[in-house]
């Protein structure tokens, strides 16, 4: 497992991958599951490595992000998990940059593939969203528009929409 810090106008961020080839994991230092089951386990075989390619793209998307582009590229993902959990990430990856759906946008369509959709299963899933910002789950906001439910922090959700010029600043 490797892993690399970002310093990001939001605060530092956390990367891995389990291959040194794709992502696995980016998290907000201190975010509500930061390192999920990704961290988990033997800590003496974590290698700090920032000069990576997949680091190094992976901070030329951020840079990108937050100098206020829109990244034309993703850098490879490579995750684990439920088959839910994959179906909403992936449904994630196609809310483009200065918008936001809702959780049951998600869980219908999701719900044409599977049974187990509801906006609150896929609440939970977007929560876990173990590749923050590339995997824009930021722009998943509740049912009447209200920002709800992100593991880095409503503050910082409400800085990221504000930075894609989705929401009015909140007087």
């Amino acid at each position: 497992m490797y892993i690399c810090k970002y310093i990001s106008p939001l605060g530092a961020i956390t990367i891995a991958s389990h291959s040194g080839k794709s992502l696995c994991g980016l998290w907000f230092e201190g975010q509500k599951y930061f390192g999920g089951n990704i961290l988990c386990g033997n800590i003496s075989e974590i290698s700090e490595k920032s000069s990576l390619p997949v680091f190094e793209q992976t901070a030329d998307w951020l840079d990108i992000y937050f100098g206020g582009g829109i990244p034309k590229f993703t850098p490879e993902i490579e995750i684990t998990d439920t088959p839910f959990r994959k179906a909403v990430w992936e449904n994630l990856l196609k809310i483009p940059y200065g918008e936001t759906v809702t959780y049951g946008d998600i869980a219908n369509d999701i719900g044409a593939k599977t049974l187990e959709s509801s906006p609150r299963a896929v609440g939970s899933a977007v929560g876990r969203n173990p590749v923050s910002l590339i995997i824009p789950c930021h722009r998943v906001v509740g049912a009447n528009g209200a920002l709800t439910g992100y593991a880095g922090g409503i503050d910082r959700k409400e800085k990221l929409l504000l930075m894609e010029k989705t929401r009015e600043p909140i007087v």
